[in-house]
Formats: structure tokens, sequence, C-alpha cells
């Protein structure tokens, strides 16, 4: 039952990511993300893989889910700096 619950929550969690991710591609700022969240997410996720894998070895079936949450925050970063850099280029003084 318990591993069905966090199956549970990290459906729930990894829903929400998709949302994110369009809004940073189509917004084109970084301005309202917090890169520290994201890193504090992603450090979560890589410690859920890690209990998983302590846990159950390489074949436990969490490992999907959250390898899924982390690539979406992980990409989800990625977006942040593409948008920092995009604001970089809009406030340059010249």
């Amino acid at each position: 039952m318990v591993k069905i619950l966090e199956t549970i929550m990290l459906i729930c969690f990894g829903a929400a990511w998709p949302f994110s991710i369009v809004k940073s591609w189509k917004a084109r700022t970084a301005q309202g993300k917090s890169i520290g969240f994201l890193l504090v997410i992603l450090a979560g996720y890589i410690a859920g893989i890690a209990k998983v894998i302590l846990s159950d070895g390489l074949g436990g079936f969490l490992l999907i889910p959250y390898a899924i949450n982390f690539a979406m925050v992980a990409f989800d970063v990625c977006l942040y700096f593409r948008n920092l850099r995009y604001d970089n280029s809009k406030y340059k003084v010249r």
C-alpha cells in the first residue's frame, strides 16, 4: 500500500511539470521562476531515486516515475537558464 500511495504522489506531482515547462517555454523569461526551488525539487527526486535503489534495487518500479519527474524538472531548469539569457540580452545596456 505504501508504494501505491508513493506512486500516486509521484503521478500527481508529475502531472504539474508539463504545465510548468510549457509556461517556461512560451514566457521566454526567467522572471517568476525560482532556481532555488527547482534545485530543491531535483534534490528531492535524487533522494527518492536513491531510496528506491537502496530498498528495491534497480528493478524497483518507482524508479520510472521518479526518473520521469526528475527529467521534467531538469528540463525546466535548462529552460530557466535559457530564459535568463533572453532576459539578460533584453536588458543589456548598449
